[in-house]
């Protein structure tokens, strides 16, 4: 079954057409809709549409690139979300090092306090990490948890590798599908299928195809095929095993 393990299902952009969207998706085979969010003020949203729908799966975090406007009480908000059970996963939380003019200091502040919210609860995370892997990585070590997902995985082998030693699944998506991101197709080639999930990042990270246009989550049936043209697999395999990765990653069935 094919898994969206990163799908921002509250956004505006969805606001028209959203259960269509959905439909559409589950036309192409996708059965399960992982939806982080990015700031409190998305979390009884994201609650709700999870509410209305048994394929859709809420995590709930402070992005990184929201910290800025963040506050203790938010983290409180958010513990006592985590503590109903609902969730499948802390998200979308980490670090950003590439956008400009961002407090290093008060991203580093909410990603551990959320990583201590993460192990408090028992629950896997959804990791942000760009131009920040080892960052990450450093504070993974420091505050250990129940594995996860980096989204959007962008680092070297060796960083990959690491990940996967803490116990994470590696996010691989439209990206992916671009010829020139030699990196990241080598690395969906290389790394071992049982370290690989597909999110869309919708309705962000447009692929190839649809560069500039909204992303949905129909498109992960095809992410799937480019997938297994770069390994060259069975494109039935890579969604039975990405599907089952999704699964252990998150721990829902």
């Amino acid at each position: 079954m094919l898994i969206d393990t990163h799908l921002h299902l509250d956004a505006a952009e969805f606001d028209a057409d959203r259960a269509a969207v959905l439909e559409r998706a589950r036309a192409t085979g996708v059965g399960g809709f992982v939806t982080p969010t990015v700031e409190r003020a998305g979390f009884a949203r994201t609650l709700a549409l999870a509410g209305m729908a048994s394929d859709v799966f809420p995590a709930l975090g402070i992005h990184p690139l929201y910290a800025g406007r963040a506050s203790e009480a938010d983290l409180a908000a958010l513990d006592a979300l985590l503590g109903q059970g609902v969730c499948v996963a802390v998200g979308e939380i980490g670090l950003d090092h590439y956008a400009p003019g961002v407090d290093a200091a008060r991203q580093s502040a909410f990603f551990v306090a959320q990583l201590e919210l993460a192990r408090r609860h028992g629950l896997p995370v959804i990791l942000h990490v760009r131009r920040a892997q080892d960052a990450v990585l450093a504070a993974l070590r420091r505050v250990r948890v129940a594995g996860g997902i980096a989204h959007a995985f962008n680092g070297s082998l060796q960083q990959a590798g690491a990940f996967i030693a803490l116990g994470f699944r590696l996010g691989f998506g439209g990206a992916m599908t671009f010829p020139g991101a030699r990196r990241i197709r080598r690395l969906a080639a290389e790394l071992p299928l049982t370290a690989i999930v597909l999110e869309t990042d919708a309705p962000d990270m447009s692929p190839a195809w649809g560069l500039g246009a909204r992303n949905v989550p129909e498109n992960l049936r095809r992410y799937a095929e480019t997938l297994a043209g770069l390994r060259g697999a069975d494109v039935t395999d890579v969604i039975s095993a990405t599907g089952a990765n999704a699964r252990a990653a998150l721990g829902f069935q």
